[in-house]
């Protein structure tokens, strides 16, 4: 498969915007935000016009016009072109069928957790939890005002919803790590620093014997 020229996700975020109309970019911000996107896409001015510069620069969307709104500078106004109509589509149909891998950091830190000790694992997880708690809340709470009420339809916040069920997931795991480490059964070897590297006692049965 050949490598996309852009693939920055922002990129994708601006070429969905501008299948609905023509935008200006501070436009494009406001409606991410308004819309509750910005927890999908990474939404600030800098990496916006960067974006749009590249979208531009490739022949994916095009300038149509100038505005301007009183004293304010004056604003461009961009268009998608026919290839970036056609780029957005294959791109959101290539990125639904495949998985690619993301290294995501949480994944990364908890590949060494037993650094923190048990105790210190389990303060940072029950920290962890709270945040994920908070959020499960807060986004719940738009989903009920924008989706259950009806003021948008399911399909256009349905990646919040995708959002809602990873993060609940990832609540779960997180306290049943906890339990584990609390209750003994995850368990916790002691390590100690060798002329020949690291080394760990391994869990015995009840016999003695390793597992």
């Amino acid at each position: 498969m050949a490598k996309r020229k852009i693939s920055n996700t922002l990129a994708l975020a601006v070429l969905g915007l501008l299948q609905e109309q023509p935008m200006h970019p501070y436009e494009m911000a406001s409606t991410l935000r308004d819309r509750h996107k910005d927890s999908s896409f990474k939404v600030n001015s800098g990496s916006l016009y960067d974006t749009v510069e590249a979208l531009v620069r490739h022949g994916w969307i095009e300038p149509v016009e100038t505005e301007r709104d009183g004293r304010r500078p004056e604003r461009t106004v961009y268009a998608a072109t026919e290839m970036g109509r056609s780029e957005f589509v294959h791109w959101i149909d290539e990125l639904l069928r495949t998985p690619v891998a993301e290294y995501p950091k949480f994944m990364a830190a908890v590949s060494y957790l037993g650094a923190l000790g048990p105790d210190r694992a389990a303060e940072a997880l029950v920290e962890r939890a709270g945040h994920l708690t908070q959020r499960i809340e807060e986004t719940s709470a738009v989903l009920a005002d924008t989706v259950g009420s009806g003021k948008v339809p399911r399909l256009f916040m349905i990646e919040t919803e995708c959002a809602l069920h990873a993060w609940e997931a990832e609540l779960a795991w997180t306290r049943r790590t906890i339990a584990e480490i609390r209750d003994g059964s995850l368990f916790w070897p002691e390590v100690e620093r060798t002329e020949q590297g690291w080394t760990w006692t391994a869990p015995t049965n009840r016999k003695g014997s390793t597992r």
